[in-house]
């Protein structure tokens, strides 16, 4: 029988709770340690102590916030690190009896009988285009509120304005300096001052996502899509990861979130709404890819993609297909990856 110990972890924010269990026997629960560098220091001392009597360590933990920090520190002490996939374990959120000492007994007896579902943690190089990206979605956001703030503003002095007033900085000061009441005039340079600080920093974090992927050949490979920008092809890269990691391109559509759920029962189907798996961002960056590829009709028109995206549209609505199409764009995007080529215009006429 393997020498093994298995170790389930209950992580918390600042401290997790553990269960150390050795061939069905319960060694230690519901200790408590600090998340820090003396608490993990202390909890690996712990394992270290079988290590010497040859025994081997697996530790598994949810994916959480800090599930990279912990995985990183386990990793180092050379321990077989676990994470678990939370929305396919759905035990430990169903217990009647739900405790940090129960939850962390719970997962070591599934690593025990190797019946973890398991998740993806993607490359450290991802998590920080990821987090860049993030960041600037915060921003865009913020510069979406003030423009809002803007026409809400002028609307209260009974100033209708258009969205295309307020686009450039140009046409911000322009329109500004028209304004003849004063306390208006300076409510609006206040708003537009705070607008130009906040694209410049978009301006910032979009070249900087540029330098960081220069030798990415993912995110050459995905901009060669009409329609595609850094950003997107950015988004879909870190959020893909690895490409090998799916099987086929249907299940790395799944993994997008955009196909249907689908109720069979004996000889009866049901096919429903979009999943919405997976990551928001990608699948929001392939929603926004196929708009793009819609307005590019002089490039794209004579594409079987948005050929296919008419003939949704006409018989379905402009919604559905978009959403249908961008499930396709999907598999044109996995096969890209997975044979390592770029998108080819006269092979999708």
């Amino acid at each position: 029988m393997a020498k093994e110990i298995y170790a389930g972890i209950d992580l918390h924010k600042n401290q997790f709770t553990a269960c150390i269990l050795k061939n069905g026997e319960v060694m230690e629960e519901g200790t408590k340690y600090c998340l820090s560098p003396e608490g993990l220091s202390s909890f690996a001392s712990r394992l270290q102590q079988f290590t010497l009597k040859d025994y081997r360590i697996k530790v598994a933990f949810e994916s959480t916030g800090n599930a990279r920090y912990f995985k990183t520190e386990m990793d180092r002490q050379n321990f077989e690190s676990h994470v678990i996939n939370t929305l396919r374990f759905k035990v430990v959120n169903l217990s009647t009896n739900k405790t940090d000492k129960n939850d962390a007994r719970t997962i070591a007896d599934f690593l025990e009988k190797d019946m973890l579902p398991e998740s993806h943690l993607c490359s450290a190089y991802s998590e920080g285009i990821r987090r860049i990206l993030k960041v600037r979605s915060l921003l865009v956001s913020d510069c979406t509120a003030i423009k809002n703030q803007a026409h809400a503003v002028l609307l209260a002095y009974g100033i209708i304005t258009q969205l295309s007033q307020f686009q450039s900085r140009k046409a911000r000061l322009r329109f500004t300096q028209s304004i003849e009441n004063p306390q208006l005039k300076q409510s609006l340079y206040m708003l537009f001052k705070t607008l130009d600080a906040l694209e410049s920093q978009i301006k910032s974090l979009e070249r900087e996502l540029t330098e960081l992927t220069l030798q990415d050949n993912n995110v050459r490979l995905l901009k060669t899509i009409p329609g595609i920008g850094i950003v997107n092809a950015c988004t879909i890269s870190a959020y893909t990861d690895d490409i090998r990691r799916f099987s086929s391109a249907k299940q790395f559509s799944s993994f997008c979130g955009i196909v249907p759920w689908v109720q069979s029962s004996n000889e009866s189907s049901y096919y429903g709404r979009i999943t919405k798996r997976g990551p928001k961002e990608l699948r929001t960056a392939l929603v926004q890819c196929v708009v793009a590829m819609v307005r590019l009709q002089e490039t794209t028109g004579e594409t079987r993609l948005m050929k296919s995206y008419h003939a949704l549209k006409d018989s379905k609505c402009s919604g559905k297909a978009i959403i249908a199409t961008a499930r396709k764009l999907s598999c044109i995007i996995y096969t890209m990856l997975s044979k390592n080529k770029p998108f080819d215009m006269s092979l999708q006429r």
